[in-house]
């Protein structure tokens, strides 16, 4: 299980069973040709209950919630896991 906390604030839990599913390695490796691959990248990593959570973290006022706000919450997540795997 992976935990912590984006520097937006947004605590997150992962199991290791995600991390390690392939079909979200897939999923991952199609994100880098297709960013429309994001949403399921998504619910693959944090789960449908984890992926509501996200948006709803990042929602703006105007009840937008920003593709690349979401894209960068991801990527500290990946990242965040990437140093202290190492």
């Amino acid at each position: 299980m992976i935990k912590g906390k984006t520097k937006s604030g947004f605590n997150y839990a992962i199991s290791q069973e995600r991390m390690e599913n392939y079909e979200m390695i897939e999923a991952l490796n199609e994100l880098d040709k297709n960013p429309m691959k994001l949403p399921k990248v998504i619910n693959l990593l944090l789960g449908n209950d984890g992926a509501k959570r996200l948006k709803d973290h990042v929602r703006t006022d105007d009840g937008i919630v920003p593709s690349k706000v979401m894209m960068n919450e991801i990527q500290e997540i990946f990242e965040s896991h990437k140093q202290t795997k190492n």
